[in-house]
């Protein structure tokens, strides 16, 4: 047996999130069937069903679990010794995911549009790239909008925010930096 005290919280949390979702999708399936999302939110363009959240989460939840292992190197590290900024990024993307959501539910598509374009500036402070950043904004989406539109949305929102953060954010630095000389 794999003595990895970070690969059993993986599997708690993957299992957690799995009987979540799953969850999910038996109170939809039975109160009156598991929703179909548009691209857009425009019915002539292709629906998605919800029961694709059920492959994607678990699956997500296990890569991004993976992915913060080897980038932290948490091979030996137990959920009490878990390092803080992890948790401040996943809770962001959390809260960020979850006021995204009340805005587009309210029909604030204009205040939800100007969110996800902060998310440009936000980018620029933090790594919003980052794994458990697009799992936090994932997991609180998904009641509104499914899985699979999020986890395109979140993916693009991280490739912008790893080019802002790796690529113009230093060379903002490198031309605003002597000025301050």
């Amino acid at each position: 047996m794999n003595n990895n005290p970070f690969l059993k919280v993986r599997i708690y949390i993957t299992l957690v999130v799995s009987a979540g979702v799953w969850g999910l999708l038996a109170w939809s399936h039975f109160h009156g069937g598991v929703p179909v999302h548009h691209f857009l939110a425009r019915e002539d363009l292709p629906g998605i069903s919800n029961w694709w959240g059920g492959l994607i989460l678990p699956l997500l939840t296990w890569l991004a679990g993976y992915r913060i292992q080897e980038r932290e190197n948490l091979k030996h590290v137990s959920f009490s010794d878990f390092p803080v900024k992890i948790i401040y990024g996943f809770a962001g993307a959390v809260f960020f995911g979850i006021i995204l959501s009340i805005l587009f539910t309210l029909k604030y598509n204009g205040l939800s549009a100007y969110l996800l374009q902060a998310i440009l500036v936000i980018s620029l402070f933090c790594p919003v790239y980052k794994a458990e950043c697009l799992l936090g904004f994932v997991l609180t989406m998904t009641f509104t909008f499914g899985a699979v539109l999020p986890t395109v949305i979140g993916s693009v929102l991280a490739i912008i925010g790893f080019v802002m953060y790796k690529g113009i954010r230093p060379a903002i630095l490198y031309v605003v930096k002597p000025l301050f000389r």
